[in-house]
């Protein structure tokens, strides 16, 4: 994993930016009538690596595709990136060098919540249109009317996943787990507890750990004793490793559910049998019929030498909602692209997206489950159907 990973990386930092711009910013005349420039921000370096070198990956294959079918109303994007390593300071930083200094007219970003947050902040003075791939925090697009997402929100699969609990597993009694000082994992919980009540489920335990522990066996040990029919983990996948090979240590017999944030767990040698009937609410499944699914997850193999995750193909549907919201506005106006974002209606790897009044995607989940070291597609499922 460690080698290939590398590999990725330096494949973007060598790459640079599509059509002539650097990874350190652009280059060129930003008047130039024959590219439109769209920024990108992406932690390409830091604790969440992974997820941004993934996201820019994605872009950039986007970006590739749609130069050569023509460019957007036949001028050719110029794609301008930043890495801002996780740091929303940085992330910020990096969104006034896009939007005063290389003057992009959109940009793709951030990844993750915090830096999202900062930098759909910052943007209101210039009401620049920005797609988030992958910020699932509701408060992101809450923000203000120039900010979208492509990825599922942090109380929409809380929700889904709890009516998936009941309707699809049978559930009565549910437990949960999550780490109380992150956004994401707490926003899950919240909201899968809320709707698991309901629902007339029995939430018979409900324990968290702090950002950083190791050793969750106390809280495990305690819900065992309550014999949950389920015990949702709202967590990303490097505690997800940890708690699923520690709850099988303990005894807990529970079926283990969990939110997007499990994508990526089977890498890196792990003992993924711990997890085996474990199921997750997904963006996109890779044994999709989709055969523009295939040929994205072909391309990006042999692009990258890596499997592509999540994060990568919700990157690439981002950049083609923002390039046909812009053809569709027949210019690089501010607003007129925020108007035409908004009345998107867009058939993506990801499923078929409309935008909802707070500019979230509306789309169905695909459920996964994890079987022998593999991710097996169970449904494609949506409670309101």
């Amino acid at each position: 994993m460690k080698k290939r990973f590398l590999a990725a990386l330096m494949a973007v930092l060598m790459l640079g930016a599509v059509t002539g711009c650097s990874e350190n910013g652009g280059s060129g005349d930003a008047g130039n009538s024959d590219t439109i420039r769209i920024g990108g921000l992406a932690p390409l370096t830091g604790d969440a690596s992974s997820y941004g070198v993934a996201v820019n990956n994605g872009i950039q294959m986007a970006v590739e595709d749609i130069n050569a079918d023509g460019g957007i109303n036949g001028k050719q994007i110029q794609y301008i990136y930043y890495d801002e390593k996780g740091d929303a300071t940085e992330a910020v930083n990096a969104y006034n060098k896009l939007v005063q200094n290389d003057q992009v007219v959109a940009i793709i970003g951030d990844v993750t919540t915090k830096p999202t947050l900062a930098v759909a902040q910052q943007s209101q003075q210039d009401n620049i249109p920005i797609i988030t791939a992958s910020a699932t925090a509701a408060e992101v697009t809450l923000t203000g009317p120039n900010i979208f997402r492509a990825c599922f929100t942090d109380p929409f699969q809380g929700e889904l996943m709890a009516s998936y609990a009941s309707e699809k597993l049978g559930a009565s009694t549910v437990a949960v787990l999550y780490d109380m000082a992150d956004d994401y994992s707490s926003g899950i919980a919240e909201a899968f507890v809320a709707k698991a009540g309901e629902l007339g489920m029995t939430v018979v335990a409900e324990e968290k750990y702090q950002d950083g522990d190791v050793d969750f066996k106390s809280q495990l040990t305690n819900i065992k004793g309550q014999n949950p029919d389920v015990l949702f983990l709202p967590v990303y996948y490097e505690d997800l490793r940890l708690i699923s090979a520690q709850a099988n240590e303990v005894g807990v017999t529970a079926t283990l559910c969990g939110a997007d944030g499990w994508d990526s767990v089977l890498t890196d040698n792990f003992d993924s049998s711990v997890l085996n009937g474990g199921v997750f609410c997904s963006q996109y499944s890779t044994e999709s019929t989709d055969e523009r699914v295939q040929d994205f997850i072909s391309t990006y193999k042999e692009k990258y030498e890596i499997d592509p995750n999540m994060f990568a193909v919700l990157a690439y549907d981002a950049t083609y909602m923002m390039a046909t919201a812009i053809e569709n506005a027949g210019s690089t106006d501010s607003q007129a692209i925020i108007d035409a974002m908004a009345a998107l209606e867009y058939d993506g790897l990801t499923g078929h997206m409309t935008f909802d009044e707070e500019r979230n995607p509306q789309k169905s989940a695909v459920i996964v489950s994890i079987q022998d070291n593999a991710y097996k597609f169970v449904e494609n499922y949506d409670p309101e159907a």
